[in-house]
């Protein structure tokens, strides 16, 4: 099993000395990796669920945020939980992930994208929100195209181009981890994800379904999943069982000095400093 944590940048953004000091604090605990999420824009009454954003959430990019993280760090794997694929131009987005892979010595490995699931976003970005999952599916394609620096042409529904070159290229074959708990993301991660990412709370049987439509290509995929700071190692266990790869945690403390110390508690109740 191997040991992930999450940053609420809408919560802490405005200080970025914080920001280094969690990510540092990770790497010497002996995480594996940061994950942040991101939101394009918000709108007052915005609704995810029961859950309302307000509209002045400072929700900072995540790639920004990943490539100020990766100068102050020298182990820490870079994640998104979950980059919205379908509102990025491909183009444009392969060669910032291609940058921030380079400038961070191959660390940019844990790229989770997602179709996003409020429609004022897809608006606000000039995407029909009905062709959200197609346009993932397609932009998926072209960034793995791209990756491999060209010339390389392309001509599908919503992105066209013709002996196009982007360079750098990453260090090495940069992973599309698959995010979302539907059966439509179920399905991408199995046609086109290195590994899968479901959130939410979802029933163990819809839960168990939607795994094995995301293994049903056969291919090894890892998967990985939230999980609460307070977890046991007997927990852990049955994660594992249940064929988890990865966990990724999030802190519930408000102070700085007390995320520290749950980090440090929890890396040393996994022994995650033997681990590196």
């Amino acid at each position: 099993m191997r040991f992930a944590i999450s940053y609420s940048t809408p919560h802490f953004v405005d200080e970025p000395g914080r920001l280094l000091d969690h990510a540092r604090h990770a790497e010497e605990c002996g995480f594996e990796a940061l994950y942040l999420p991101e939101h394009i824009a918000t709108q007052p009454g915005a609704r995810l669920g029961a859950m309302e954003f307000p509209a002045d959430l400072p929700i900072a990019d995540p790639l920004d945020c990943l490539a100020f993280v990766a100068a102050a760090t020298t182990r820490l794997l870079l994640g998104t939980a979950v980059l919205l694929l379908p509102y990025h131009h491909p183009v444009v987005l392969a060669k910032r992930l291609a940058t921030i892979d380079v400038l961070s010595g191959g660390r940019m490995r844990l790229l989770t994208v997602g179709v996003g699931a409020l429609p004022h976003e897809a608006v606000a970005a000039g995407v029909d929100f009905r062709t959200r999952g197609r346009r993932a599916d397609e932009a998926i394609d072209v960034l793995r195209l791209l990756w491999t620096g060209g010339p390389v042409s392309h001509h599908g529904e919503f992105y066209d181009f013709t002996d196009l070159c982007s360079f750098p290229t990453p260090l090495a074959d940069l992973p599309i981890h698959i995010g979302g708990s539907s059966l439509a993301a179920a399905r991408r991660a199995a046609a086109r994800g290195d590994g899968w990412f479901p959130g939410g709370i979802l029933p163990p049987d819809e839960r168990a379904r939607q795994l094995e439509v995301a293994r049903s290509t056969g291919r090894a995929l890892d998967y990985t999943r939230w999980g609460s700071i307070d977890l046991t190692p007997e927990q852990v266990s049955r994660h594992a069982e249940q064929g988890v790869t990865r966990l990724v945690v999030s802190l519930t403390a408000a102070d700085p000095a007390g995320q520290r110390a749950q980090m440090t508690a929890f890396a040393t109740r996994h022994a995650l400093t033997s681990r590196q």
